[in-house]
């Protein structure tokens, strides 16, 4: 039986408009240190309930492109930008836009696990308690919702009040993601999720992917193009800054229109 596609989540706007959220657009997105160019004329949009990922070598503006969804790069000193990003039809640069309340609605899972130093339970707990969206009463549901969802809850439910720090690197990712969950965000940033992980826990993140866009946009990072290929529905090529292709993953991979997006994949440079 083929399973029904997901159905985007809506918000309905004072104004009456029905609007999909979780929509993510950048038009013409340039990123500056100081006087190095990182990023030029970045275009794309991530669709919600799909997985968006981003290739290429390494030095060539994903994670910088990334990172400036919910402007993280813009806390490191001299950088600047131009063009815009566009989350739900607005500007992630609009004056009055709350970078703490944006950054909770456009979670992001790093590279390398991150607990914090406190026990399993209060680092998913941790989001609701200090943005104060849920009292103490509802973060047990909240945190067993979220590590059911970070498919880790089965492996911890007797053991919450161990520290974050004693599971193993697999079960840390799986718990800082759902950290990330427990904000109820509506995109996840993920980037190179799986580079510090053994293959047993690379497969099972990578399915967490997968599952997890019946809920959420994902934007994925990662430097292995069997990956991306296993766990995208839409790819895009960077190199020197520049985003040269972007595609359905099965049309990057398997008929790719630019020459070096071609040699890319087939492993003749990068």
């Amino acid at each position: 039986m083929t399973t029904p596609p997901p159905v985007p989540r809506t918000r309905v706007t004072p104004g009456g408009t029905v609007r999909i959220i979780g929509t993510l657009a950048s038009t013409n997105f340039s990123f500056w240190y100081g006087a190095k160019q990182a990023l030029f004329d970045i275009s794309l949009e991530a669709k919600p309930n799909a997985v968006t990922a981003l290739i290429g070598p390494s030095g060539c503006g994903k994670s910088t492109f990334l990172r400036s969804i919910n402007r993280l790069q813009e806390l490191l000193p001299r950088t600047r930008w131009n063009g815009d990003i566009a989350f739900d039809g607005a500007s992630v640069f609009a004056r009055g836009v709350d970078p703490v309340e944006m950054r909770r609605r456009i979670g992001m899972v790093f590279q390398r696990p991150n607990p914090f130093p406190k026990s399993i339970f209060d680092n998913v707990a941790y989001g609701p308690r200090v943005t104060g969206s849920a009292d103490e009463r509802a973060l047990p549901e909240i945190v067993e919702r979220s590590l059911t969802n970070a498919a880790l809850w089965d492996e911890v439910k007797d053991r919450l009040d161990d520290p974050g720090t004693s599971l193993s690197g697999g079960q840390q990712q799986r718990l800082c993601l759902a950290r990330a969950l427990a904000n109820e965000p509506e995109v996840l940033l993920m980037d190179e999720p799986c580079s510090a992980l053994d293959p047993i826990a690379t497969q099972k993140i990578e399915e967490l992917i997968v599952d997890l866009k019946r809920l959420y946009t994902i934007v994925i990072v990662t430097h292995n193009m069997q990956q991306a290929a296993r766990v995208s529905d839409y790819t895009g090529f960077f190199f020197l800054g520049r985003l040269v292709e972007f595609g359905t993953t099965q049309q990057i991979f398997t008929s790719p229109k630019d020459e070096r997006t071609d040699a890319y994949i087939t492993g003749r440079f990068g």
